[in-house]
């Protein structure tokens, strides 16, 4: 992981030197992702995911995902959003948590 290549996208972090390879995301969330050479991966910000589903720019969602009854909490896809058509390619159980993988259906 501190290999990679990180952009962070925040409203108020200005050290990433915290995080090997790490820098903040100057300007323009989809024009920064449009202009990126390799797949973009966003871990843990549904702002970012959200900004990034307007634009129609995501071909495939991992969701790692920790069963538990909360009762509250925000949806990935909102209510009231265009309907994703989108096909299961994998899902698998690791200990507690299931990840899986979903593309987007053929257009």
């Amino acid at each position: 992981m501190n290999a990679v290549p990180k952009l962070v996208a925040t409203r108020t972090v200005t050290d990433t030197s915290a995080w090997a390879n790490s820098r903040v995301l100057d300007g323009d969330l989809i024009g920064t992702v449009r202009r990126e050479p390799s797949d973009v991966i966003v871990a843990g910000s549904l702002s970012v995911v959200r900004a990034l589903q307007a634009e129609d720019m995501i071909d495939e969602y991992r969701l790692l995902t920790f069963p538990a009854i909360l009762g509250a909490g925000e949806r990935l896809f909102p209510a009231g959003a265009p309907p994703v058509q989108l096909e299961c390619r994998s899902a698998e159980r690791a200990g507690a948590v299931v990840l899986a993988q979903y593309v987007r259906a053929a257009r």
